[in-house]
Parts: C-alpha cells; sequence; structure tokens
C-alpha cells in the first residue's frame, strides 16, 4: 500500500451567538480537516485547530514526505515528519490522527488495538461547554447548561471564568454548585486571566465550593508562578494545553507547577 495524496479542509460554522472562554469570544467553529488517500482506496481522517499557517505546512511540506510511503510503517513516518515541522504539533498531530485511521482500517482493527490495547471498557467524561455567551449572564445560564448535561448523565462539567468581575464569576460558580449538588464534580478554567494575586482568592473560594480543579488560571507561556500558587492552594491547579513536546514538558514538569490526578479518578473533556 502506498500513500497517493494528503489534502486538507478548511471547516468554518458561523454559530446563532458568540461563545468563548475569559480571552476571547469566537463567532465562528473552525476546523482543519486532513484526507491521506491510498492507492488501495483506503483513507484515513485527521482534524487539528485552524491555526495560521497549518494547512500550508501540512500540504506543502508534510504532505509531500508522505507520498509514496506505506502508512502501515508509522514509526518510519514518525520519525520522517518530527523535527521538519518548526515544532508544530498541530500539524504533525493531525496527520498522525488520520495515519492512525487509515492504519486501523487497513488491519481491520481499533486504534486502541495499534497501541498494545485498551486499559478499560470505560472513561469517566465531562462537560465542558460551560462557555461565555455573547449577552448571557453566566449566573443565568451556567446553572441551566449545567442540569442539561447532568440530565444527560455527565457526572463532571467544567465552566469559563476570568472573564467577568471576580464576584459575578463566584457567583456563577456558586449558583452551578447550588442546583447539581456536592455530588457532581466541578472544574473551573481561567485562561490565562489572571494574576497571581487574583488567582489566589479565586482559588480560596473555588476551594470552598468543592471544585475538583482550578484550570490556568495564569499566563501560560512558560507557566510563570504556578509554583508559587500551587503552593498557597489546596485545589488542584490544571494546566499545560500549550504544551506540545517532550522537550516543553520537561521543562515545567520537574517545576512541580501543577497537579497530577489520581489514574482512577482522571476525567476525559468533551462536549
Amino acid at each position: 500500500m502506498k500513500i497517493t495524496a494528503v489534502e486538507t479542509y478548511f471547516l468554518k460554522h458561523r454559530l446563532p451567538k458568540a461563545i468563548g472562554p475569559a480571552t476571547l469570544l469566537y463567532p465562528f467553529r473552525e476546523a482543519v480537516l486532513v484526507k491521506i488517500s491510498t492507492d488501495e482506496g483506503i483513507v484515513g481522517w485527521g482534524e487539528t485547530g485552524a491555526r495560521a499557517g497549518v494547512r500550508a505546512l501540512i500540504e506543502e511540506q508534510l504532505g509531500s514526505l508522505l507520498i509514496g510511503l506505506d502508512p502501515l510503517r508509522h514509526r518510519e513516518i514518525w520519525q520522517q515528519l518530527w523535527g521538519r515541522n518548526f515544532g508544530d504539533g498541530w500539524a504533525v498531530g493531525a496527520i498522525d490522527i488520520a495515519l492512525n485511521d487509515l492504519r486501523g482500517k487497513a488491519l481491520n482493527l481499533p486504534i486502541a488495538e495499534l497501541y498494545g490495547g485498551r486499559l478499560r471498557e470505560k472513561v469517566p467524561a465531562y462537560g465542558s461547554s460551560l462557555n461565555y455567551t455573547e449577552g448571557l449572564d453566566p449566573v443565568d445560564h451556567y446553572p441551566e447548561e449545567a442540569l442539561e448535561f447532568v440530565d444527560r448523565g455527565l457526572l463532571a462539567l467544567k465552566m469559563r471564568i476570568g472573564g467577568n468581575p471576580m464576584a459575578q464569576d463566584l457567583a456563577a460558580a456558586a449558583a452551578v454548585r447550588d442546583v447539581v449538588g456536592p455530588d457532581i464534580k466541578l472544574m473551573a478554567d481561567g485562561n490565562g486571566a489572571y494574576t497571581l494575586s487574583a488567582a489566589l482568592q479565586v482559588g480560596k473560594e473555588l476551594e470552598k465550593l468543592g471544585f475538583y480543579w482550578f484550570e490556568e488560571p495564569l499566563p501560560q507561556p512558560g507557566y510563570i508562578g504556578y509554583e508559587t500558587l500551587k503552593s498557597k492552594l489546596d485545589i488542584a491547579l490544571a494546566a499545560g494545553e500549550v504544551l506540545d513536546s517532550r522537550i516543553a514538558f520537561h521543562e515545567v514538569l520537574p517545576r512541580r507547577a501543577m497537579n497530577i490526578v489520581q489514574p482512577d479518578i482522571c476525567l476525559c473533556g468533551g462536549f
């Protein structure tokens, strides 16, 4: 089997109302899909964020390396891709997803089996769609959305904070806790919107409300100040979403700048 083409597709959908985290409300949902075709008619699909330059890097540079290669030689392809992308894990990740999809179809195996088999049959998931919404007050609409997720069977929810005055965001967090009760895990994502002193105040209040973790409260570049914040809070600090290489993780993990939750209660985001 040989790879014959690598193509990308840009998807853009206008939302009824702009939504987003503390930093920006997005009027659109955007994504880039990657399609890898073979001479045997088997196709693999991947997905990534619509970041500037991602499509060009995939189609004009990385994709050209794949033409004529056997998609089943995954380790060989990985070595060719990594290191030639100027550190752009968004592009390599999309291609890797498509290659895994293609390999799974060719071998008639679930992707988990390609990596040695699954460890468990079920994974707890949390709803992460409690976003700021244009024209709506989180104090009102967060509790309504939270109840909808709980009704759908979710046992954990994450909300965006940091975009409104502290008292308003904390009121929304308290309102959600009131309606879902003590048994639903709640998490808050600040998207890097707080100063150290403000994050400390918010973290203390989230502790009183029994929140499970406080995500990305401080600016993300270098994760400066996270060790100090972690030492002063009991709530777990979640971070690392901008780290896209082993070197980047190696620079942060030895600092113990964030928490690692217990494996048996680790959660996977969605919705």
